[in-house]
């Protein structure tokens, strides 16, 4: 899936990634030196459970990711610079969409206000 991760202060900052939607992964993964490119700043750190068992802590920062026409600013995980870009859950909320996994597509997610 192609997503464009742009620095959340100059939106002109930015680059095109093919990223893996991961329903599985609570926040989107880029390789470190990606984020870095387009100026995304640390802003924390968080613990996270990997495939493999093992608990590692990445940094995290901020920045604008935008897939298809839906845009949205969303907290980034700094990855490893071999790693895998995986688009995760909390950034498809935040952009409005859901995955179909009969048509292995996204699609706009029903929003509610209750």
């Amino acid at each position: 899936m192609k997503a464009v991760i742009a620095n959340p202060a100059d939106k002109m900052k930015k680059l095109d990634v093919d990223c893996l939607v991961d329903t599985g992964a609570i926040y989107t993964m880029i390789p470190r030196g990606l984020l870095e490119k387009v100026g995304v700043r640390i802003t924390g750190s968080r613990r996270f459970k990997l495939a493999n068992g093992k608990v590692e802590e990445y940094p995290v920062g901020e920045a604008y990711v935008e897939v298809g026409k839906a845009g949205a600013t969303s907290l980034l995980v700094f990855g490893p610079e071999d790693a895998q870009p995986l688009l995760g859950v909390t950034t498809l909320e935040l952009l409005g969409l859901q995955v179909d996994p009969v048509a292995g597509q996204l699609k706009p997610l029903e929003l509610y206000l209750l």
